[in-house]
């Protein structure tokens, strides 16, 4: 969506050309190969024996291989090492294009279509922010340090994020028309 956006806002006239079919299909693809690996290093949990079932956590990896009762510094390995590269590449491609966007912004001379357009962005920008940031927060720690903010983090990052995206990216669209 960044990228789109970028191409929209600093390639107008070119965007039918740079964001074709075939090139979205590309993207999806990609997408799609990414969250593949992610749930493949995910399997490494089943490698596992547990001691114990009680699972006391809500949509959240993280904190199950404090059951087990085998060594868990590979699996905490693998899925910290997952965690970082997933979230950093997407990051770092989303604030290069804003970067990019914003650049862009700034060498329009009207102030009033500078400031719809930051506004825009700035809209589009909040949601991506707010779920990387509750990401992170959940993935990146090791599973011995979940606790009870975990839980509550991975409430909103589960259900108030998606629910608000929508209704932000719909504000941001009526705002374009």
């Amino acid at each position: 969506m960044a990228y789109g956006w970028f191409v929209a806002i600093c390639n107008p006239l070119l965007y039918p050309v740079i964001m074709s079919k075939r090139f979205c299909v590309l993207l999806v693809c990609g997408f799609y190969f990414m969250k593949c690996v992610n749930a493949g290093t995910q399997t490494f949990i089943f490698l596992l024996s547990f001691c114990n079932s009680n699972i006391n956590h809500f949509c959240a990896v993280g904190p199950i291989p404090k059951l087990s009762c085998s060594d868990t510094y590979i699996t905490d390995l693998v899925h910290f090492t997952c965690a970082t590269v997933l979230i950093t590449s997407t990051i770092l491609l989303i604030l290069i294009s804003y970067i990019c966007i914003g650049v862009a912004i700034h060498k329009i001379k009207p102030t009033k279509g500078r400031q719809k357009a930051f506004s825009t962005s700035a809209s589009n920008l909040t949601p991506a922010t707010t779920f990387y940031g509750t990401g992170s927060f959940m993935y990146l720690p090791p599973s011995s340090r979940f606790s009870m903010e975990h839980k509550i983090v991975a409430v909103f990052y589960a259900l108030v994020i998606p629910m608000l995206n929508p209704m932000i990216c719909r504000l941001g669209n009526e705002e374009v028309k």
